[in-house]
């Protein structure tokens, strides 16, 4: 059953919760920290897109499975739990959709990622705890100057009717993370993504690739497939696990919450 006491128990967070920002980013960050994204229940390759048609969760019953029960989950269990724990905070939450930018540098279709933002204060933050890939640790500003989080910097570039996240470690180029319009989305919309991801190339979209993600206090442990992605201090470590003992131990290490 939800419950936000134990909710910001699990994140390792005392003390009553305010809709402020100071929360919003201790919630954010703790998030990732403390629930990693995991889609070994998910990667199924048979089982196709079909959980990405309808990305209504059962609040109660994803709760008692992530929160409670200790596993990781997807993009829109993660964010679909976060929006529900910042709403009953008192935060004004809204729904927002995103296309990834896939294997080949084009983006996907604009509703294969779903998270949130929070208006807050005459401002609008980015709020995503479900990128299967390295990202924001707190929450991002809508705004046009770059922002820094623990050495790797963030621009949000405006591009038509989009704004497209970018990521830069340090001594890298800036390279682009999603793309997503600033327009609030509704839970309905995802039900005609099926048939857009059917037309969309299926190697380009990591089917049946298993994907595991965790951040540490200044950066992130990111593992697609056999590739292995560490990021600290704004610095990335790239490396193909190719043994099973190294695969296996850094899966481990990842789905093990250390906080």
């Amino acid at each position: 059953m939800f419950d936000v006491s134990r909710y910001l128990d699990r994140l390792g967070l005392t003390g009553p919760a305010t809709p402020d920002l100071a929360t919003l980013r201790a919630v954010h960050k703790q998030h990732l920290r403390r629930i990693p994204f995991d889609n070994s229940l998910n990667a199924d390759a048979e089982r196709g897109f079909e959980v990405l048609g309808d990305v209504r969760i059962d609040d109660d019953a994803v709760f008692d499975q992530i929160v409670a029960g200790g596993r990781g989950g997807v993009c829109y269990e993660l964010n679909g739990l976060l929006r529900r724990l910042l709403t009953d905070i008192g935060f004004d939450v809204r729904i927002l959709g995103a296309a990834v930018i896939q294997v080949n540098g084009e983006f996907g279709p604009d509703l294969e990622h779903i998270f949130n933002c929070v208006h807050l204060d005459g401002e609008i933050w980015l709020a995503d705890v479900g990128l299967a890939g390295p990202s924001f640790l707190e929450p991002l500003r809508i705004t046009e100057e770059i922002q820094t989080q623990y050495g790797v910097d963030y621009r949000l570039v405006p591009d038509g009717d989009y704004h497209t996240l970018q990521r830069r470690s340090q001594g890298a180029d800036w390279s682009s993370v999603y793309r997503f319009k600033l327009q609030d989305r509704d839970l309905s919309e995802w039900l005609t993504l099926v048939p857009t991801l059917e037309d969309f190339p299926v190697e380009l979209v990591l089917v049946g690739t298993r994907i595991h993600s965790r951040a540490l206090d200044n950066g992130q442990m990111v593992l697609i497939g056999r590739r292995y992605v560490k990021v600290e201090d704004g610095k990335d470590e790239v490396r193909v696990l190719a043994r099973a003992e190294q695969y296996r131990e850094v899966v481990d290490r990842i789905l093990t919450d250390a906080s």
